[in-house]
Parts: C-alpha cells; sequence; structure tokens
C-alpha cells in the first residue's frame, strides 16, 4: 500500500499500527507537506501540490493508496475533491487522535476511514426515503 501523507511526518510506530489497522504493508510513504497561504485563493495553490505528486493517473486508479489528510478542514475537502477526480473513488483515509498524557503531545492512529463505504451507504440511503 502506498501512503500519500499530506500532514506532519509520520513516525514508524504510526506506520506499523497502520498497516497492522489495513492488513497491508506500506511499501511506501510520500510525503506531500502542505502548507496554503491563507490569503491567498486555496484552488491555484492545490494544484501546485499536485503538480508534486509522484504518481501516475494510472498508480493512483490500480494501487492500493491510504491517505493521511492535512489538517485544514478547507484544504482536506479540495484535496479530496482532487484526489476522487483522479482515482475514482473516495480513497480511506487515516485519524490520528492524541495519545493519552504524552509530554510532549504525541498522536496515534486510531482508524482508518473508509470514505467510500461511506458514500456508497448515503448513496443508498437517497433512495430509501
Amino acid at each position: 500500500m502506498i501512503l500519500l501523507n499530506f500532514a506532519h511526518p509520520l513516525t514508524e510506530k504510526q506506520c506499523r499500527r497502520t498497516a497492522e489497522l489495513s492488513g497491508q504493508e506500506i511499501v511506501e510513504v510520500i510525503d506531500l507537506p502542505v502548507q496554503f497561504d491563507g490569503e491567498g485563493p486555496f484552488l491555484p495553490q492545490l494544484e501546485s501540490l499536485m503538480e508534486r505528486m509522484p504518481l501516475s493517473a494510472e498508480a493512483l486508479q490500480t494501487e492500493a493508496i491510504l491517505v493521511n489528510l492535512p489538517s485544514l478542514n478547507f484544504i482536506a475537502a479540495l484535496l479530496l475533491a482532487e484526489l476522487h477526480g483522479r482515482m475514482g473513488y473516495f480513497p480511506p483515509v487515516l485519524r490520528l487522535r492524541p495519545a493519552p498524557g504524552s509530554l510532549p503531545p504525541q498522536y496515534e492512529v486510531a482508524e482508518i476511514l473508509n470514505l467510500q463505504n461511506v458514500r456508497d451507504s448515503a448513496r443508498r440511503k437517497r433512495y430509501d426515503g
């Protein structure tokens, strides 16, 4: 599995936990740190970010990909829309949470959110009532 990381660097422990939860070995972590200028429009900045994406259109459509989203909700929403368009489905995403009692603050992998399942379930509800 390829892990696209748009947030802070992931630790070895976080990667191990991610592999455990997914049942798949992480073969590559691609770090694409996100730092948008809040004073400028976000769409051109998203385009610049995606130009740094080292994966081909074919790889985005055929490889097992997991995403660690940036924390700013507006950027995460734009990024998900862009990835869905390129991949043809919503990628699963990591959810991190603060590790209890950690000083300095550390984060642990809480779960993997299957966004495509959420979308598919919501789509069925659209017709159910």
